[in-house]
């Protein structure tokens, strides 16, 4: 397809701004229906990489931005942060990345890199506000970031992952959040061969804590309400599943676990997980970004337990993770659409009639 290249003069930037205009999905306001619509992406700087989207993860996050469930969300919204495509460009000062290459775009585009976070590669943290992939504020062209819900994207080197090509490219898209997401506390918190992991929800999330959590040689445990689901929990790499309403079952449970990976994205009540935790061991929340119902303290100190918070996971981590991925085979179970079905594909995300990560074809924007 030939590009329209525009010359605009940007307020605050200096001199005028090369973009080349490439079609994308957005929704124009609030909870509003995904719509074609032409955006601009900048030219490449000489620390940038231009990639060609081949696919991209359609994330819970998208939706909630769209219905501006978090507040300040700003319209028009190009989501999508689970990015897989090929290099079509780099500027002068990039030597990690050459044309063809399979490369990923996460959660973050930028941030300072120079705060203490930072530093510590743990951009997610940045003390200065990380630059999200869409909706934050965009320093080149002024405005806001845009998402991978488009044809191309065009991204500083530091925040450019290599995607190992032994992997499906569209099925490894949604490893840029949802596995990066599970990954990085079962990363942390050092799970390793005999430890007892438990995995608390089957859904986006839930399936590829299993899998990590199976490929680093712990006992997995699939903790969920439905009996329904044992099945599919197993043909991930569950060793075995907790229905967590049947009372004896959770009893007999109790004190045994290292680890909970909690992956349930409402608000619910933590107490009768805390109970399954050994002495000194962790819960760790990562679906939840809302209040949750009130704890029991005691559940805590009579047992000396923790209950922490994960947020995706720094580039560098991240990178390790797709090694991981690419040494282990993992990649997300996924359900292909075509751009023009994402907002069917919204609707049944919400209805959690999704096994476990929609992805959509880029090709299908053109």
């Amino acid at each position: 397809m030939k590009q329209r290249l525009t010359f605009i003069k940007i307020s605050g930037l200096d001199g005028n701004k090369i973009m080349s205009e490439v079609k994308a999905y957005a929704a124009p306001q609030q909870s509003a229906d995904l719509e074609p619509k032409t955006i601009e992406r900048r030219e490449v700087t000489e620390n940038d990489v231009a990639i060609d989207i081949l696919f991209c993860g359609v994330c819970h996050s998208d939706i909630h931005q769209v219905q501006n469930d978090w507040g300040g969300s700003r319209y028009p919204v190009v989501p999508g942060h689970e990015i897989v495509g090929r290099v079509s460009k780099v500027g002068k000062n990039v030597s990690k990345f050459k044309e063809g290459d399979l490369v990923g775009v996460g959660c973050m585009v930028d941030s300072c890199q120079t705060c203490d976070t930072c530093k510590k590669d743990l951009e997610q943290f940045c003390e200065n506000g990380a630059t999200m992939t869409y909706n934050s504020e965009d320093k080149h062209l002024g405005g806001h970031t845009f998402g991978g819900y488009s044809q191309k994207v065009v991204v500083d080197k530091e925040f450019v992952l290599s995607v190992p090509e032994n992997l499906d490219p569209a099925a490894a898209a949604p490893l840029l959040c949802a596995g990066i997401t599970t990954f990085s506390p079962l990363n942390h918190w050092g799970i390793k061969k005999g430890d007892k992991v438990g995995v608390i929800g089957l859904g986006g999330l839930g399936h590829m804590g299993i899998k990590f959590s199976h490929a680093m040689g712990a006992e997995t445990v699939m903790i969920t309400t439905s009996e329904s689901k044992k099945e599919d929990a197993k043909r991930l790499g569950a060793d075995a599943v907790l229905i967590s309403k049947e009372d004896d079952a959770m009893k007999k449970h109790a004190g045994s676990f290292d680890f909970l990976l909690n992956t349930i994205p409402v608000g619910h009540d933590v107490n009768p997980y805390l109970q399954l935790l050994k002495v000194d061991a962790t819960m760790v929340m990562v679906g939840a970004i809302e209040p949750l119902e009130p704890m029991h303290g005691g559940n805590l100190i009579m047992g000396r337990k923790r209950i922490a918070g994960s947020l995706i996971g720094g580039i560098k981590e991240t990178q390790e993770m797709l090694d991981f991925c690419g040494e282990h085979d993992i990649t997300c179970d996924i359900e292909m659409i075509k751009m023009d079905e994402i907002n069917e594909a919204f609707s049944r995300v919400k209805s959690n009639d999704v096994k476990y990560r929609f992805v959509i074809d880029m090709e299908s924007l053109k």
